[in-house]
């Protein structure tokens, strides 16, 4: 099940084409939806569970618990628009690429894919661009 919790004054326009492009990302790796929740928020609100939990004091766009056991994906993603609306002006880049971009990272990283090398960190990238081309819009 993929739920989408709002913090701040924010919605999604397609809940059902989100969940469904999600959950083909899950499939598309050979994996099983378990649980995940999205939750969009500001900046403030996201700093604060950066410092609270992870004791990073710094800001930032995407901060995920993983709760995936073997092949079911589970966890929370907790998103900041705010960063997302940043990000998406400094990359030059539309503000609903950017948010797919991140939106999948959270679902990679539940997936085993990680971000510390930069090996690791090119194979992200490459699996976030393979992942946004899955989003479709019904006609």
């Amino acid at each position: 099940m993929i739920s989408f919790n709002y913090e701040i004054d924010f919605a999604l326009e397609n809940e059902e084409l989100y969940t469904e492009w999600i959950e083909s990302i899950i499939e598309s790796e050979g994996k099983i939806l378990g649980e995940i929740n999205y939750i969009f928020c500001d900046d403030e609100y996201l700093h604060q569970i950066n410092v609270q939990y992870l004791d990073h004091d710094t800001l930032t766009d995407i901060i995920s618990f993983d709760y995936t056991e073997g092949e079911i994906i589970s966890g929370d993603i907790f998103l900041s628009i705010e960063r997302v609306q940043d990000n998406a002006n400094d990359f030059k880049v539309p503000f609903d690429a950017e948010l797919k971009r991140v939106m999948a990272h959270g679902v990679l990283h539940y997936c085993g894919y990680k971000d510390k090398s930069e090996a690791d960190e090119q194979l992200m990238r490459s699996k976030e661009e393979e992942k946004m081309q899955m989003f479709h819009v019904k006609h």
